[in-house]
């Protein structure tokens, strides 16, 4: 398992000692670790500090599609070894309360071209970068001071350091974007709906496949994963904002017990489960919404920028592409992150918008409203494949992934 590396240097630059651009990324996931791949072979030099003690093994499936996503994956020269990882999930089933299948939706409509469980994902991430980039796990940044020289960043943890540019890449409750920017609340927009995530048994012996049940403002759902060895069971639910204490995970088991206890199909089974789950994620279906995404030597990529949400399944196909651009023009601009992070924003900034639009909306879809609702997008969809436009939503979505012509950059 990763190890935690400790350092002693009291605010000394990376930069005056090797002559490369010095940048901390605050994050380990996916845009962190890419945007660390692109900055070492632009001449660059990475650390990652990362909150959590290890590398998270969790999380739901994340699926890239069209050119752009394959693109950078093919140009990272990890394509073949996402391609191997990949959950090959096929079609998946709405069914009703006794498990009857009552409508089925093809597979490219959310598994992309290339689908890969987030965790599996963030490993291949970690062994291409792990050689050449400096991880600090276990911590997160405490403080950010910029000067002319640089930004003096202090950690809860780890001893003071200096680098010449700070990236967050720390997700939708970015730190980085709050020390820097200021409180979630003025760019977290909320979705009206929750979700929580855990691996399970595939006790239903699902063959790459998944089985939905929706009633009334809800929708529980069950996939297997890595070779049909295990599933992931997920939960969504309607709702306006909480107040919750998103570290606490007893107090959301408890929440989702309280909205799903009896409601039908494998609800109750999967609560039981989910006490005893090796891993549990939950949080709001927000989308992050800013007007710049970097202020003076301070950048953001990914979801803690420009989240689309996990409805969108557009999130990590879009942070691939903007830690691609992001260090292309950091080595376009010579370094010069006044120039570079300008033209980052300007290259990204309609691709992710169009992102975005792909998880509006969709929130009802995926927790209609009343039984009545549910009962009829399920007969929608059970005549969707004899309808003339039944491969639209597919194809609306491959071309906002698709909607971005990628520079090529200069190599170190």
């Amino acid at each position: 398992m990763t190890n935690t590396r400790k350092t002693t240097k009291q605010f000394t630059s990376t930069s005056t000692h090797t002559g490369k651009l010095s940048v901390l990324i605050s994050g380990a996931s996916v845009a962190g670790p890419a945007l660390a791949h692109w900055l070492h072979r632009h001449g660059f030099e990475a650390t990652i500090v990362e909150r959590a003690p290890a590398l998270r093994d969790g999380g739901y499936a994340v699926d890239f599609r069209g050119h752009a996503h394959l693109s950078v994956l093919r140009r990272m020269g990890i394509l073949d070894t996402v391609q191997r990882a990949r959950t090959g999930m096929g079609s998946m089933s709405y069914v009703n309360t006794t498990g009857k299948s009552v409508a089925k939706l093809p597979a490219d409509l959310f598994a992309g071209d290339v689908e890969i469980l987030r965790g599996d994902l963030a490993h291949i991430l970690y062994d291409e970068t792990s050689p050449y980039t400096e991880y600090l796990f276990g911590d997160s940044i405490a403080s950010l001071t910029e000067d002319a020289n640089g930004v003096a960043v202090t950690f809860e943890r780890h001893a003071p350091r200096r680098f010449d540019l700070v990236i967050g890449a720390d997700g939708l409750h970015s730190t980085t974007r709050r020390l820097a920017f200021g409180p979630e609340k003025d760019f977290v927009k909320h979705l009206g709906v929750y979700c929580a995530i855990f691996t399970t048994a595939n006790h239903l012996g699902l063959d790459r496949t998944g089985h939905a049940y929706r009633t009334a403002n809800r929708m529980v759902a069950m996939y297997s994963a890595r070779d049909n060895t295990e599933a992931k069971a997920v939960f969504y639910f309607g709702s306006p904002a909480l107040d919750l204490d998103r570290h606490d995970v007893t107090r959301q088991q408890t929440l989702l017990t309280e909205q799903f206890a009896g409601t039908g199909w494998q609800s109750d089974r999967l609560l039981h489960d989910m006490r005893h789950a090796p891993d549990f994620y939950f949080d709001s279906v927000s989308q992050v919404r800013m007007d710049r995404w970097s202020r003076g030597r301070v950048a953001l990529l990914g979801d803690a920028a420009y989240c689309p949400s996990s409805l969108s399944g557009m999130g990590s196909g879009l942070a691939l592409v903007g830690a691609y651009v992001l260090a292309g023009e950091l080595a376009a601009a010579r370094g010069d992150y006044t120039v570079a992070f300008a033209r980052y924003e300007r290259e990204m900034r309609a691709y992710a918008e169009g992102c975005q639009k792909m998880g509006d909306g969709v929130a009802g879809l995926m927790v209609p409203s009343s039984r009545f609702a549910a009962t009829a997008l399920n007969r929608y969809y059970k005549v969707m494949p004899y309808l003339p436009g039944k491969n639209m939503a597919a194809k609306i979505a491959r071309r906002a992934a698709e909607n971005i012509t990628l520079r090529d950059y200069p190599s170190a």
